[in-house]
């Protein structure tokens, strides 16, 4: 009778938000392979976001080549998801690699890949032109 032997695979799963987007990235040991919901980083479009997109694993360099991350995002605009995307594959490698450098040239880059950005758009109010604040302008003639 053969023995199974049972590997303990790393698996990691963490999430970004970004105004009405919400991103969550699976992280695995792998071949460096990387998709978007679904589609692989260098088809995906735009090219603006993709390069957002692809920030952490810039600066994560080889760490980010032994693992495979999939990323699936919903809602918001294009680059809502691009945030929220960035903000969930850094946090991501980050608890994978477990390490202090890293995060230390993930905070010096840009402080938004670990930090999630709350701000949302102003409710547009009753009576007002359009947006949140512009009123109706009185002439008392």
């Amino acid at each position: 009778m053969q023995s199974s032997r049972v590997e303990s695979v790393k698996t990691i799963i963490t999430s970004g938000k970004r105004k009405g987007a919400i991103a969550r990235a699976v992280i695995r040991p792998g071949k460096g392979i990387f998709t978007i919901n679904n589609i692989l980083i260098d088809v995906y479009e735009p090219k603006l976001a993709r390069q957002r997109l692809g920030e952490p694993l810039v600066l994560a360099g080889d760490r980010a080549s032994k693992a495979n991350i999939s990323v699936t995002i919903k809602g918001g605009g294009i680059m809502g998801q691009a945030d929220a995307g960035r903000l969930a594959i850094a946090r991501a490698l980050l608890v994978f690699t477990n390490d202090k450098e890293l995060e230390k040239t993930f905070l010096e880059y840009d402080r938004q890949l670990l930090v999630a950005d709350i701000r949302h758009r102003e409710v547009r109010k009753p009576n007002t032109h359009g947006n949140a604040r512009g009123k109706v302008q009185k002439s008392y003639r």
